[in-house]
């Protein structure tokens, strides 16, 4: 958990709706569907933070095609 600006906050509350079309495009809507807010924001919250982390971290080297390996998918 990081301490977020009202920036930082307003923009996890915003991404809600982006990621309920996302769970229902992909028929996972169901499980979510009796989540609390607070537990829907520390999902997006996790996502975005590990997004940053990699793109923060990650050299200079060339660009890749954006297709992910299946073997690096940690679940």
């Amino acid at each position: 958990m990081i301490d977020k600006t009202a920036r930082e906050a307003q923009a996890i509350v915003d991404a809600r709706k982006d990621f309920a079309e996302a769970l229902s495009d992909l028929g996972l809507m169901a499980p979510f569907f009796d989540r609390t807010a607070a537990e829907i924001d520390q999902l997006i919250e996790a996502a975005v933070t590990g997004y940053i982390d990699s793109m923060q971290t990650q050299d200079n080297g060339p660009e890749r095609d954006g297709r992910i390996p299946e073997n690096q998918i940690p679940f």
